[in-house]
């Protein structure tokens, strides 16, 4: 008897904390970048875990992994990456047969020929991952898609319909979440634009491209980039183009990162009457939350912003 009633208890036990511990059956989803996390926890509902590989102040171009991250992506259910011309560290592991049915590119490396966009009705007949692919964009090749807003709008489309695949998933809470998404960014870009109108007598210049997205869609002007690939140090001949167009500027405003070298630009920068101002485009500091993203975008705006003379840095 006592025997049996110890069974009872133990099952009875492990019932109890099953029911206690719905942890055990959540989605586990793996980003890249927290940019891509503000835009999956925007879509994803409570019971999805959430975990960015590149931590602040890392570069996503050869970031090295922990063997604690390399166990979280072969733990994850699903995994969001922008594409090989980006987290370069991630290229050959993801494209790989092991991650290759359940990872999510939105871009693919320039002439790869299975990259294909998004189909969310042929991946939910398909019942899992394969086909998910790439999201081509108008074939653009700037990899920081996640600073244009109407981008944005297509990457967490796109987590949704990957989403609402995972086993569990409740379609309906994944729109109405969308849809909220949309709402609050729409509403986001309005006060922006407004905000933006006398930044047009600025002239703007840019650390590295990083930054044109974001301009093109708020119809800003960047007046020049002072290095095509913030990896190496641009040559001569462009360092004295830069630094011409800067003397010839009215009000030029260059718009640094906290990723790179201060003294690097301060010595091509030096002895020009310049103001300055930082933004970070891996939005280090916005809390991950349902508007994190709409967030981030202000973040940059108020860095946009502070070019203006009355609120600019020299």
């Amino acid at each position: 008897m006592h025997l049996v009633h110890r069974i009872r208890t133990l099952a009875l036990g492990f019932a109890l904390l099953t029911l206690s511990c719905p942890l055990l059956a959540d989605t586990r989803i793996v980003t890249s970048l927290k940019p891509l996390t503000l835009l999956v926890r925007a879509i994803a509902t409570d019971d999805m875990q959430i975990s960015t590989l590149v931590p602040a102040g890392a570069s996503p171009h050869n970031y090295a992994m922990k063997p604690s991250q390399r166990r979280a992506l072969e733990n994850a259910d699903v995994i969001f990456w922008i594409g090989p011309e980006m987290e370069t560290f991630l290229a050959r592991l993801l494209t790989g047969e092991e991650f290759h049915d359940r990872s999510v590119a939105f871009m693919s490396a320039p002439g790869d020929a299975h990259g294909t966009e998004h189909n969310s009705a042929s991946d939910e007949s398909d019942g899992g991952h394969t086909g998910h692919g790439d999201h081509h964009h108008d074939g653009e090749d700037d990899p920081h898609l996640w600073l244009d807003p109407t981008l944005a709008v297509d990457m967490a489309e796109t987590i949704r319909d990957v989403l609402a695949t995972m086993d569990g998933a409740d379609p309906q809470a994944l729109d109405r979440n969308l849809d909220a998404f949309r709402n609050s960014l729409a509403t986001t870009e309005q006060s922006i634009r407004h905000q933006f109108e006398p930044v047009r007598e600025v002239s703007l210049f840019a650390y590295h491209n990083a930054l044109v997205r974001f301009a093109e869609h708020y119809n800003l002007t960047l007046s020049g980039v002072l290095t095509l690939n913030p990896e190496l140090s641009p040559g001569a001949r462009h360092i004295a183009e830069i630094q011409a167009r800067l003397r010839s500027s009215a009000r030029p405003c260059l718009l640094t990162e906290p990723q790179f070298n201060r003294q690097w630009w301060r010595s091509i920068t030096e002895g020009l009457d310049i103001t300055f101002s930082t933004w970070d485009p891996l939005a280090t500091d916005i809390e991950v939350t349902a508007n994190g993203y709409a967030n981030f975008q202000q973040a940059i705006a108020d860095a946009v912003l502070k070019c203006l003379p009355e609120k600019a840095e020299h």
